[in-house]
């Protein structure tokens, strides 16, 4: 059996594994799924964590096709040593597998125990369990130490902590708290709800993988849906409120940044990074992003979408191992699983004709007409009517009105102001312009269908793919966008998304399968990036043409100038 480690990485929350923090190495190689592997991982693990003296230490072990992922339970202040443990008892399992010598993993055990001697800090662990006793919500990190969130918030260095007998525990308190996470329209979700929270007058937080925001303000740009951007929101004085995106590699790497919230959505489960820390399957995927409901406070609230069979199958098992209050939504009013939910008196959203209802027990509400939120594209832009229902049942669940809920919902446009990337619509010269940063089949398709919906003379679109994902990947995303049956495809080429992939690969790949689908070669164009593709698609469109560019590089520059176009 040959095994080859890959990495150890320390996990702070609430993962796929369990909800203890540790650490976790994750290690590949052939015919890995020999129980032998896992029996030597739990053998090892409880000899060197006895002999430490974490006799309260767990371990467990995943096997996945090529790999597995092994773990350890760990004090909260002591996770780099735990990375070191993690990696002698790795390094024992090895040497026992392989039929190698066994090093003197006693003398290694001295090394590691001086590490801990530098990284313990009883001080934090005695205002974690404090602040458990106080149900009073604790952040921390390798520099800093909080209590509290939004206006209460108060952080300290790890390295001068209080006594926790002299903290006055009744200064803190905490604010509504959503986690949000799917495969698709997460940040839209939380770019509406704190729309929404705005509308009911409460100054709103968000975490997502463009930025982090309160009210107006940027925080910071770029990818902030891990736990570092949730801690940086929370304890920033002026939240009111807070949505957390939360993506797949933010769990898997890390898992969540806290351990209780009020409310969580799951707006879909489709395939997408498929390959990445031992998730193989869609449905191992659907698991990944219900770790979000093992956070949920005991009258938190669960909202899932019932159109999604995915996520269906996975409520359904989900629910098999613990209580949770669910709330489905559904575009559908006939879904059999609105029609139970009602039934017995729980929550649901659903469309009736065409207005969004909110329902529970025997109070019904009717919120809005589909066509009179912007965002929906006068009811076209279908997945936008899902994000509407999950986004409204999220909010009601946080105890936000339903004037608010109306007045955010039509006020939130689906341009680059309030949802940059996502569906944003430009007027040039006549002709129509659909921007979306959709890069996987499922949402790419639903951006299709939105301008399949679209009148037009004549459609263009522009598309590529990331470099690592599979060839069967970036044939599906070429079959999803064929089907608008555009009269010039440009193929992008991402030379920073190329990951592995040589220069002029992935075009290859998606004209290929193009002109297997019987697209002629004169309708096929190849640029070098979204901007000169932005600038070949505006120099060639007429009036009355539809544009569809799906935009993974450069998007602030085919922004600018698209405005500029729209502009002049």
């Amino acid at each position: 059996m040959k095994i080859v480690f890959d990495e150890v990485r320390r996990l702070t929350g609430p993962n796929l594994l369990w909800e203890h923090p540790g650490a976790i190495i994750d290690v590949l190689g052939e015919d890995i799924g020999n129980p032998a592997l896992s029996a030597a991982w739990l053998k090892w693990s409880r000899v060197i964590l006895d002999e430490f003296g974490w006799i309260d230490s767990q371990s467990i072990a995943r096997v996945f096709s090529g790999g597995a992922s092994l773990a350890i339970s760990a004090p909260t202040d002591a996770l780099y040593t735990a990375c070191d443990l993690a990696e002698l008892i790795w390094t024992c399992c090895d040497a026992e597998l392989s039929g190698s010598p066994i090093l003197d993993w006693h003398a290694a055990l001295a090394d590691v125990r001086s590490a801990l001697t530098e990284e313990a800090n009883p001080r934090l662990l005695e205002l974690i369990e404090r602040a458990s006793a106080e149900e009073c919500l604790a952040l921390s990190d390798e520099d800093e130490f909080s209590l509290g969130a939004g206006a209460s918030a108060q952080t300290w260095s790890v390295d001068s902590l209080p006594d926790p007998a002299t903290v006055n525990w009744s200064q803190f308190s905490s604010i509504p708290i959503a986690y949000v996470t799917g495969t698709n329209g997460k940040s839209t979700s939380v770019r509406l709800a704190a729309e929404i929270a705005l509308s009911a007058g409460l100054q709103a937080g968000l975490t997502s993988t463009d930025f982090i925001r309160v009210g107006a303000s940027i925080l910071g740009e770029g990818d902030y849906s891990g736990p570092s951007g949730a801690r940086t929101l929370l304890r920033d004085n002026r939240c009111e409120i807070a949505f957390l995106e939360v993506a797949r590699g933010g769990i898997l790497r890390r898992g969540l940044p806290i351990n209780k919230v009020d409310a969580a959505l799951i707006t879909n489960v489709a395939s997408d990074h498929l390959g990445q820390y031992g998730i193989d399957t869609v449905d191992e995927l659907a698991q990944v992003k219900f770790v979000v409901g093992k956070a949920l406070n005991e009258h938190g609230v669960l909202v899932v979408n019932a159109d999604n069979e995915l996520t269906v199958n996975e409520t359904k098992r989900f629910c098999e191992q613990q209580k949770v209050n669910l709330c489905w939504f559904s575009k559908d009013l006939n879904n059999p699983l609105i029609a139970a939910q009602v039934e017995n008196g729980g929550r649901v959203v659903y469309v009736e004709g065409s207005m969004v209802v909110y329902r529970h027990g025997d109070q019904r509400t009717d919120v809005l007409t589909v066509t009179d939120i912007p965002m929906t594209f006068d009811g076209h832009a279908q997945h936008n009517v899902e994000n509407v229902l999950g986004v409204v049942g999220l909010c009601v669940a946080l105890g936000i009105s339903f004037d608010a809920i109306r007045a955010g919902l039509k006020s939130f446009a689906s341009d680059p102001s309030d949802n940059p990337g996502r569906g944003n619509l430009y007027k040039i010269s006549g002709a129509q312009v659909v921007v979306d940063f959709a890069h996987n089949q499922h949402s790419m398709e639903a951006v299709v269908n939105l301008v399949e919906n679209m009148p037009a003379k004549r459609r263009l679109v522009m598309f590529g793919h990331a470099g690592d994902r599979s060839d069967k990947d970036i044939m599906d995303v070429t079959d999803a966008v064929f089907k608008i049956r555009a009269d010039y495809y440009l193929l992008c080429e991402y030379e920073n998304y190329l990951r592995g992939r040589e220069l002029g690969a992935i075009p290859v790949l998606m004209d290929s399968r193009l002109k297997e689908l019987g697209v002629d070669d004169a309708d096929i164009v190849r640029v070098n990036d979204s901007l000169s593709g932005a600038k070949w698609a505006m120099d060639n469109a007429q009036p009355g043409d539809v544009v569809l560019l799906f935009v993974l590089d450069n998007r602030e520059a085919v922004h600018q100038f698209l405005s500029g176009l729209e502009s002049s």
